[in-house]
């Protein structure tokens, strides 16, 4: 259902967003994450479980919270992107763009002409709450928030000019992928990768566009923000339920330890009492 873009306008405001992955497909997660109050849920359909029509189903739960969704997408495929927009996404991210003609595609795809190639249905559908929205065409080329996310040494050579790319409101680096397309997956902290992130910073940096990335072993939420980083995606909603879970388990195992232990004392005392 079509509504002004919150997210969009809480960082033209110059606020930084912080946020939260749903990536477990379970619209109740989104809902409960959308009332703890964070500035928007990055809703993965990259990586994260969830068929397109499920999508739907996800957006009307967050639209029921104070948070805005912004939906990462499986690929830089504008079919895709056009469905997802016509479902009422207006918060996109598109992952491994890799140059400004990857770039540029990205925002076309999401873009009505003249200013781009999205096909036209906007009398029918759920983004333009099914044709009663005026003007929502123009309103939809303003409101659009397109992310596009840097995750190789390619993207990084090729970071000046994807930042330049008119449309490309964030550039969102993808640390680990990063590290990954030089051989040092899950190595965030290595001087090579963080090599590679201050190229692409001080990139995005000078070119004013803003700049987003996730929590890493190179970087806490509070460095992050010293650096420039004005959108931070932090907890995934499959690893608050996991640590959740090992938490409590771990508490429960440690109380019947205990009780276990004060059992077998008691048995003791027991014993040498009866000799």
């Amino acid at each position: 259902m079509y509504t002004p873009n919150r997210l969009k306008a809480h960082l033209a405001a110059g606020h930084v967003a912080f946020g939260c992955w749903v990536g477990g497909g379970a619209p109740t997660n989104a809902e409960i994450l959308g009332h703890a109050g964070f500035d928007f849920l990055l809703v993965d359909h990259e990586h994260g479980v969830g068929e397109t029509s499920e999508i739907i189903d996800t957006l009307r739960a967050i639209e029921t919270t104070p948070s805005p969704a912004l939906v990462r997408v499986p690929w830089n495929d504008h079919v895709f992107l056009k469905r997802v927009l016509d479902a009422g996404v207006q918060s996109v991210m598109i992952p491994s763009v890799d140059t400004a003609e990857a770039a540029l595609a990205a925002v076309r795809a999401c873009r009505y002409p003249p200013q781009g190639i999205r096909g036209y249905a906007a009398g029918v559908v759920r983004a333009s709450t099914f044709g009663l929205e005026p003007g929502y065409i123009h309103k939809a080329n303003e409101n659009m928030l397109i992310a596009v996310q840097i995750e190789s040494h390619v993207a990084v050579d090729n970071a000046e000019a994807i930042a330049a790319t008119e449309g490309a409101d964030v550039i969102f680096i993808g640390v680990n992928d990063l590290a990954g397309s030089i051989g040092r997956l899950e190595q965030t902290g290595h001087p090579e990768v963080r090599e590679l992130v201050q190229r692409a910073e001080r990139a995005i940096l000078a070119s004013g566009k803003i700049m987003g990335t996730v929590p890493n072993a190179g970087a806490s939420v509070g460095e992050l923000i010293d650096r420039g980083y004005r959108i931070i995606a932090g907890p995934h909603d499959v690893a608050l339920l996991r640590d959740a879970g090992l938490a409590a388990v771990a508490e429960y195992r440690a109380l019947r330890q205990a009780e276990k232990g004060g059992q077998q004392a008691v048995a003791s005392s027991h014993l040498q009492k009866s000799y």
